[in-house]
C-alpha cells in the first residue's frame, strides 16, 4: 500500500523554479532609517550597508503551489553568506528558488520541509549575499 503524501504535483513542480524577481535600488536614507531602528552605531554605515538590511529589500520566500493544504508555517532556519559590501546607489537583484521539499513525520502530523535559496546580485554581477531558508509547513490543527 502506496503511503499518502502531503506533497502535491504542483508544489512538486516549483522544485527548482526561480520566484518573481525583485529589483531594489539602495537609498542611503533607507540605510540610516534601517541602522537606527536596529540601533548599530558602527561607524561605516551608513556608507556601507549593515548586512542584514538585505531582510529589509522585500519578501524572500515566494508563494508555494497548494499552499492551503498546508497552511501552518514556521520559521525553520535561516542562513546566509555574504560577499562585497551593499553601498548607497547599488542596485540588488533579488531571486529565489525552491530549491527543494521534504515530508516527515512529526508530533503534530506530516510536515513539509521546505528549502529555498536566494540569491542578492549586484549591478556589477556580484553575488552580495545568498540566503538560505527552511521553511517547515503542516495542516491545518484538528
Amino acid at each position: 500500500m502506496t503511503t499518502p503524501t502531503i506533497i502535491t504535483p504542483a508544489m512538486q513542480a516549483a522544485v527548482g523554479v526561480v520566484g518573481e524577481q525583485q529589483v531594489a535600488t539602495i537609498e542611503h536614507g533607507a540605510i540610516l532609517r534601517f541602522v537606527e531602528a536596529i540601533g548599530d552605531t558602527n561607524p561605516s554605515y551608513p556608507n556601507i550597508a549593515p548586512p542584514t538590511f538585505l531582510r529589509s529589500l522585500g519578501r524572500a520566500i515566494p508563494e508555494l503551489p497548494d499552499a492551503e493544504s498546508v497552511p501552518r508555517a514556521l520559521d525553520g532556519a535561516s542562513q546566509w553568506t555574504y560577499g562585497p559590501p551593499v553601498c548607497p546607489g547599488d542596485t540588488v537583484e533579488i531571486a529565489t528558488t525552491l530549491h527543494s521539499l521534504k515530508e516527515r513525520e512529526g508530533k503534530m502530523g506530516a510536515m513539509l520541509i521546505a528549502d529555498y535559496v536566494t540569491l542578492y546580485v549586484n549591478q556589477r554581477g556580484e553575488t552580495v549575499a545568498t540566503q538560505r531558508n527552511t521553511v517547515i509547513r503542516m495542516g491545518a490543527q484538528t
